[in-house]
């Protein structure tokens, strides 16, 4: 699979995102408000020059008016869309290929989700009337799938594997420590994550990404436009989204050690932006850690290690802020939060920061690299949706 893409075509110019958590003080309005109030301010953009919006949100709203209401649009265009938890993400894209398609000039992808209102721990929905092949478990119980299939292909024993989905939990609530907008900002001892209790399979509580509020947003123009606003900005690369068959549960083949979705999506954004070595071109990784051994396996679907060798390069460190190929550090989805319609921006967000040196000096990537991925998925193994951009500080 490949698309021509838009390489350089378009660029981020300014952009906002409010911290996750519980935000029981603050609804969807003001959570909205806030984010795309930070993206006017470091942009300098005035609302009224935006030329159009695209929304995402799975929940916490059904058009254009949850976002045109609060911030007081005046009669322009607003496209309320939901891709499951790639929502944020979806709004990002369409944004970006209505720019370059030269349709506008300056636009807005924003993403919102107020989850703790539901009175509900985990994501919520009812499914539509299927033919009765989906699968029926919950998140926590399909995902802890990956585990034993993985430790089982690759020969990895019980005790190690605990010891990897451990660290995993532990590197991630180490970076979120050092994040002022991250739900959990507090480390959280190996002994801990260990021995919390089970949710499913043998993911405990801290294996499990947050359920949490939040907004973030992005101003997008024309890549020769982009200085007019800001004197660093960022330029997409590569915006690749897929969905798959939706066939992993009633495929004999389908051994839940990887997404294919995520293989393909990442193999086309690596030919947009002529990108041959992931793992020595990419300077940081935000990636959709749902679960502790989602991260796991997407470290082989990316290309970050070679097959059956992404549990050594957790344990090495590979994937820490100080490590090869910093992964998620911001928190991610694990320490962060996970508010499903914010979620894609708000790892655009980090790459914004890192990317242009002001994330806080703590966590600050030092790299002479100049290139930032994202990845979202939506859905469960073997039946999902895989986004990934490529994001860089400089034109070329």
């Amino acid at each position: 699979m490949s698309s021509n893409g838009i390489k350089d075509q378009v660029a981020i110019v300014g952009m906002g995102c409010t911290p996750f958590g519980e935000h029981w003080d603050k609804g969807t309005d003001d959570l909205l408000v806030d984010a795309c109030m930070e993206a006017f301010d470091t942009s300098g953009v005035e609302k009224e020059q935006i030329d159009a919006f695209w929304l995402g949100t799975m929940g916490s709203g059904v058009s254009g008016l949850t976002l045109s209401r609060p911030l007081k649009i005046d009669y322009k265009p607003v496209t309320r869309l939901e891709n499951m938890c790639a929502t944020g993400s979806e709004a990002f894209r369409n944004a970006c290929y209505a720019v370059a398609s030269g349709a506008y000039d300056l636009v807005m992808a924003v993403g919102v989700e107020k989850l703790k209102d539901s009175g509900f721990s985990g994501l919520t929905g009812s499914r539509p009337p299927s033919d009765g092949t989906e699968a029926s478990l919950t998140a926590p119980a399909t995902f802890s799938l990956l585990a034993p299939a993985y430790a089982n292909k690759y020969g990895v024993d019980t005790d190690q594997m605990k010891d990897v989905l451990t660290r995993i939990a532990w590197k991630n609530h180490k970076n979120g420590a050092l994040n002022p907008r991250a739900q959990f900002k507090k480390e959280v001892g190996m002994d801990v994550i260990c021995n919390s209790p089970l949710i499913a399979g043998p993911l405990g509580i801290f294996d499990c990404s947050g359920v949490s509020d939040g907004s973030a947003a992005a101003i997008i123009c024309r890549a020769e436009d982009a200085h007019k606003y800001t004197d660093n900005p960022l330029y997409v690369k590569a915006l690749s989204f897929v969905a798959g068959p939706a066939a992993g549960p009633i495929d004999p083949t389908y051994d839940y050690t990887s997404f294919l979705e995520v293989q393909r999506s990442a193999e086309d954004a690596y030919t947009q932006a002529g990108v041959t070595d992931p793992r020595g071109e990419i300077a940081m990784a935000e990636v959709h850690d749902c679960f502790t051994p989602t991260e796991l396996v997407l470290m082989e679907d990316l290309g970050f290690a070679e097959r059956g060798t992404a549990w050594k390069e957790v344990l090495a460190g590979t994937y820490d802020l100080d490590g090869d190929l910093p992964v998620n550090p911001d928190g991610g989805l694990k320490s962060f939060g996970h508010p499903i319609g914010a979620s894609g921006l708000r790892m655009l967000f980090e790459c914004w920061l890192q990317l242009r040196g002001q994330a806080p000096p703590e966590r600050q990537i030092e790299t002479n690299k100049t290139l930032g991925m994202t990845h979202n998925l939506g859905g469960a193994p073997g039946e999902c949706v895989s986004f990934v951009s490529i994001v860089g500080a400089e034109e070329g």
